[in-house]
């Protein structure tokens, strides 16, 4: 399969990740297929609206959306935008909507996503994991909102490809797809190592949006939350570290810096927390507080606002 005979893309969760993603590939001329649970309405009539500080007032009408993969053409990718906690319930759609020897690429945050997900897949779909570097988040059905960023890091997991070099060559035309749009993309050797950076940045982030209300700004300006975020991130780099996975010299403080450069931020999990949707705490702080452990490494501030994120979480879901 090669990127140059376009192949057919499928978008299986289409927020403000499937869809800034899926909506750049359409107007760069991909076959784009949609699938969509409680927007599909408002996007079959209105389209899809990217309104971006990057790229400018953009939309695709009409969309090629769906309601069910049954009712979708077999697909060459896969693009998986839906949070990591409907991935299991996602496993049977992923199979109806791939083609035969399909990729599929999970743009998804956490540690070990792929490994809960592959068991649930036939084994002749190749599995990749793709790390989204961006700042959207969705506003009203089938609208985005996007700041700043979009670059996508993907690495091959597991699948039929027969040895590394087929592996990368995958990953490499994965990284095509996304170029052809006009948005960096890098294909990475280590996909573990590429999920413990992106978990330096989201681990501190995310959690402490939801805990103390406050966006990137906010947390930056202060010196106390400062020092938290920066104490975070050293120890999932030393986590990182702990399970073999070494971080570039620098790396926290350049993430910073690139934090200060941002226009003000609200990580996804607090707009999941906003509207009352589960947090995705088991695969940005459950699995590497547990890859940590037993490589015998403790991330005592990891835990704590963990499990203060568990009691938000549970008393939401009670609520």
């Amino acid at each position: 399969m090669s990127v140059f005979h376009r192949p057919r893309i499928g978008i299986i969760g289409t927020g403000a990740i499937g869809g800034f993603y899926g909506l750049m590939l359409a107007r760069a001329g991909f076959d784009v297929h949609f699938l969509l649970r409680s927007e599909f309405a408002a996007v079959a009539e209105q389209g899809l609206q990217l309104n971006s500080a990057v790229h400018g007032a953009l939309s695709l009408k009409p969309v090629q959306a769906y309601r069910s993969a049954a009712d979708m053409p077999a697909c060459d990718w896969l693009l998986v935008g839906a949070k990591t906690t409907s991935n299991a319930a996602l496993a049977p759609v992923i199979s109806q909507a791939a083609a035969e020897g399909a990729r599929i690429l999970l743009l998804q945050n956490g540690l070990a996503v792929e490994d809960e997900l592959r068991p649930l897949l036939p084994d002749s779909l190749h599995l990749l994991g793709g790390l989204c570097f961006i700042c959207a988040h969705r506003s009203a059905p089938g609208v985005i909102e996007h700041q700043a960023l979009g670059g996508v890091n993907i690495g091959y997991h597991s699948g039929p490809a027969g040895g590394s070099a087929q592996r990368q060559q995958i990953a490499e035309e994965g990284a095509a797809l996304f170029k052809a749009a006009g948005l960096d993309s890098t294909a990475v050797p280590g996909l573990e190592q590429a999920r413990w950076q992106k978990l330096v940045w989201n681990v501190p982030y995310n959690g402490l949006s939801v805990l103390l209300d406050a966006g990137t700004r906010a947390l930056m300006a202060s010196a106390d939350s400062r020092a938290l975020i920066q104490a975070l991130m050293q120890e999932v780099i030393d986590g990182a570290a702990a399970c073999g996975q070494s971080m570039p010299e620098g790396y926290a403080g350049k993430l910073l810096a690139a934090t200060d450069r941002m226009p003000d931020y609200w990580p996804s999990m607090y707009h999941d927390f906003v509207q009352r949707r589960p947090l995705e705490l088991q695969a940005i702080y459950a699995a590497p507080l547990a890859a940590a452990a037993q490589a015998g490494c403790e991330l005592p501030r990891v835990r704590a606002l963990y499990q203060a994120l568990c009691f938000i979480d549970r008393r939401e879901r009670q609520g």
